[in-house]
């Protein structure tokens, strides 16, 4: 089992959607390029749901959904990500909507699990406040992980937070309320970009 890597661009939008429902439990979905060797590198988190997170005929939509986009982008579902709403629940068993996680472990072999480290979280970050597992054999496995641009990519998030960027990300709950939502984040991703170049 190798070491994960994790994008700048997956770590943002996966705090700032557990930021911007810190009263609540939310997931998404991991992405990783299509090439096998590449498979342990986390390059996009596309947020899923902060209402309900088990697995529902709007979770079958949205990974549909997010199965086709990754296809066309050369990329395929990877794992699952999740923040537990409730600030000590930091571990993979008690993740929130563990069907989905496990749903996806049984399509994908050695899938990713991330969890927020809820205790990690500030608007000053000093380190990733993530942990990673991989589905090994049918349990899951904490596993070790980078971050890319490590200091920098804290830095950017931690800016983020702080001019409240996490209210202009969209999760597949805002687009099933408002469809004009873009909840693949196309304006996050170019902003991160650009705020990265700064450091």
């Amino acid at each position: 089992m190798s070491d994960v890597k994790v994008s700048s661009r997956a770590y943002t939008k996966i705090i700032l959607h557990a930021a911007k429902y810190p009263h609540a439990a939310v997931n998404g979905i991991l992405l990783a390029p299509k090439d096998k060797s590449k498979n342990q590198y986390i390059i996009d988190a596309i947020p899923l749901f902060h209402q309900c997170l088990n697995v529902t005929p709007m979770a079958e939509v949205a990974l549909v959904q997010v199965e086709a986009m990754a296809a066309q982008e050369g990329l395929q579902i990877a794992g699952y990500y999740a923040a537990a709403e409730n600030f000590n629940e930091n571990s993979i068993e008690k993740i929130p909507g563990a069907r989905v996680a496990e749903k996806i472990s049984e399509q994908i072999g050695n899938a990713l699990c991330v969890m927020v480290d809820n205790k990690s979280m500030s608007l000053n970050m000093d380190r990733p406040a993530i942990k990673v597992w991989q589905n090994v054999d049918s349990r899951w496995v904490k596993t070790n992980f980078s971050l890319d641009l490590s200091e920098s990519t804290l830095d950017a998030v931690s800016s983020l937070l702080q001019k409240g960027a996490m209210k202009d990300l969209s999760d597949f709950d805002n687009y099933l309320d408002n469809v004009e939502n873009d909840w693949l984040n196309g304006h996050l991703n170019r902003d991160l970009k650009q705020l990265l170049a700064m450091y």
